[in-house]
């Protein structure tokens, strides 16, 4: 027996491999998820023995029906109740902004009804269109915040203008400010020197979901990707743009990042707030009491109408993609999308064709070189589908571009942290503003046209006639689709 086993160890593990993957298959079939996910997992688990296995190990797991949140002790809480109340969905309400909302009122039902994310109407927004206005202004209001600041984020590092933020969080926490942080463990680089400085200074701060080497399960997937800054309840940002030194802009050394962030003062940081609260209650797993304190009374000259959308893990629905998804389809002049990642899912691709051969002006600006080449060749495997239904397609040239944007109808537009992906739409914790604005979304309309002049438009019969060589690695990484 001891003679066999040596010898024929080889044969075992293979045995106890497709044993796992039987058994995996079986797991992934009675889920009934997309087909096309399903697929995947299934030719990697039977073609790649032990590699199959790791893989549906580490990025695999299911989380939406089994909660990774225990979102109870924050939204039972009074306080949240009370700021959840006053933002109750009114029919009436409504039925008053019908015609400023245009044709847009279903997406308000819509995100409302899957997650209560409530439309609030007085607010401001300041546009940045890249990380070095961002971090100017985002510093002058974390030195002005009295009371409390609050930061999420999924890449924090502590270089240049990570410790220029850091700095100021110190100082501030020295000086009474309640200061609490939560960054990302996969995303964030950040020394146990920096770490040992704020807690000493008084910075409450935790890792999201921390990863361990010995507990290296599908935590590795299932990432906080949001940006989320939060000053005294009254101010907040939300957009694309991360705290290092790569969002930032550097002429001398000829580093350029195009992106886009959000700076909104108004109602919607309640909202926004009450998102920060329930990944806090994670994070510490204590039972955190809020108060009014948290949820200044606010008064905004402009009447901009926000609704604050997150999804991840933690929801029933994927409420940014679906919220997505009712914009193209309720769309009656254009769509001008500008994501760093399309791997969309097949209702996505469906609503572009639909909404493009029903008259609609479709246009979608990628990065030209992208950071990853397994998503490049996997985009790129999705272009034909969008010239069939002549949909534009163009390439930025200028720089990486990293925007998160969509606008429709000079009405509508989104900005945040979702990327037009499978991560972004079922596996990654994301944050979205979606604004039904006229001048904000002409502001981003503009923004939109003044980079399709650092871009280069896609032919789409030179496309056609691309080699079989890259056919094959568009193919290839498009079976990773679903896991990339």
């Amino acid at each position: 027996m001891t003679g066999f086993l040596q010898n024929d160890y080889w044969v075992l593990l293979l045995i106890l491999n497709y044993f796992l993957a039987v058994s995996a298959v079986i797991t992934i079939l009675l889920k009934n998820v997309n087909p096309t996910k399903t697929l995947s997992y299934i030719i990697i688990l039977i073609v790649f023995p032990f590699l199959g296995i790791l893989v549906y190990y580490l990025f695999g797991q299911e989380y939406r029906k089994n909660k990774i949140f225990n979102r109870k002790n924050v939204l039972n809480h009074n306080v949240i109740q009370s700021i959840n109340n006053e933002f109750e969905f009114n029919k009436q309400e409504t039925k008053r902004v019908a015609d400023y909302l245009d044709n847009k009122v279903k997406l308000v039902k819509l995100l409302y009804s899957n997650k209560n994310a409530p439309l609030t109407l007085s607010n401001d927004i300041t546009v940045f269109k890249d990380g070095n206005t961002k971090f100017d202004k985002l510093l002058e209001d974390l030195n002005a915040a009295k009371h409390h600041i609050h930061l999420e984020y999924y890449v924090l590092n502590d270089d240049k203008i990570g410790t220029k933020i850091i700095d100021t969080l110190c100082g501030k926490a020295l000086k009474g400010v309640e200061v609490r942080l939560v960054y990302d463990d996969v995303g964030s680089k950040l020394t146990s020197k920096t770490k040992n400085r704020l807690t000493k200074c008084g910075v409450e701060h935790h890792a999201f979901m921390p990863v361990v080497f010995t507990k290296f399960t599908g935590k590795m997937n299932y990432r906080n990707h949001r940006k989320i800054a939060i000053i005294d309840g009254a101010i907040g940002y939300v957009g694309g743009i991360n705290i290092a030194d790569i969002y930032l802009n550097d002429e001398a050394s000829n580093h350029l990042w195009r992106d886009t962030h959000l700076r909104i003062a108004g109602e919607a940081i309640k909202t926004l707030q009450i998102h920060f609260f329930t990944t806090w209650d994670f994070v510490t797993k204590q039972k955190f009491k809020t108060s009014l304190d948290y949820f200044p009374k606010l008064s905004q000259k402009n009447n901009i109408g926000i609704q604050i959308a997150a999804s991840g893990p933690d929801t029933d629905w994927a409420n940014i993609m679906e919220a997505i998804f009712t914009a193209i389809a309720t769309a009656r002049e254009y769509v001008y999308i500008t994501t760093p990642y399309f791997v969309p899912n097949d209702e996505i691709i469906t609503v572009l064709q639909v909404a493009s051969k029903s008259g609609v002006d479709v246009r979608l600006i990628i990065p030209k070189e992208s950071d990853s080449w397994v998503v490049k060749h996997a985009t790129n495997s999705y272009l034909e589908k969008l010239f069939d239904a002549n949909i534009k397609v163009y390439r930025y040239t200028k720089s990486f571009i990293h925007a998160k944007t969509m606008v429709v109808d000079d009405v509508f537009s989104t900005v945040g942290t979702t990327n037009m992906d499978y991560r972004s739409f079922n596996i990654n914790f994301e944050v979205n503003a979606f604004i039904y604005d006229v001048e904000t979304s002409k502001l981003l309309k503009q923004h939109f046209l003044e980079d399709l002049d650092d871009s280069e438009m896609i032919i789409d019969k030179q496309w056609a006639h691309r080699s079989k060589l890259e056919k094959f690695k568009e193919s290839f990484c498009r079976l990773w689709s679903p896991l990339i």
